[in-house]
This record gives C-alpha cells, structure tokens and sequence, in this order.
C-alpha cells in the first residue's frame, strides 16, 4: 500500500520544479495521487476495509484542497498537473 523508495524518488524527479524540490503542491499530488491509486487497487480485494476507506478519503479531501492552492496560484501548472496525472477536472 505505500510508496517504495524508488518510486517515491522517481515521482520527486517527474514533478519537481528545480533540483532540491521535494515538497511542492505538485510534488506532493503526485505522491498523494500514487498512494490514492494503491489504496484503491487494495479495495478492489478488501471490499470491507472501512478504515482504510477512512484514509483514503482524508488523502483524496487532501489532494483535492492542494489541487485548489495550485489552481488559485497558477492555472498553467494547475492544467499540466492534471494531464500528467490524468484526474478527471
């Protein structure tokens, strides 16, 4: 269910916006958006996980309110976030 090292550091690489960014919005929606997608393959099998559910749930509110700062930011790196990612808005 969580991010390997590996992954976490190639998400950091794909996103960033100069070379010693690991914690910007579009750096942590991305990793918000990679744990998101694990949690909902993991309920594909665990159908009654209502904790995990739970998380999830406060994950997705958290990615949404991030997406919201980018979009109040800068629309033009709100777009491109959500085609790299392909979220729906």
């Amino acid at each position: 269910m969580s991010i390997t090292k590996e992954r976490k550091s190639a998400l950091v690489q794909d996103f960033r916006l100069h070379d010693q960014d690991t914690g910007s919005s579009a750096v942590q929606i991305a990793m918000l958006t990679e744990r998101i997608n694990n949690l909902s393959e993991h309920f594909k099998t665990h159908k009654k996980d209502h904790h995990s559910r739970r998380g999830l749930l406060k994950l997705v509110s958290l990615r949404r309110r991030l997406l919201d700062f980018l979009k109040r930011e800068s629309q033009e790196s709100y777009q491109d976030l959500v085609k790299r990612l392909n979220l729906r808005k």
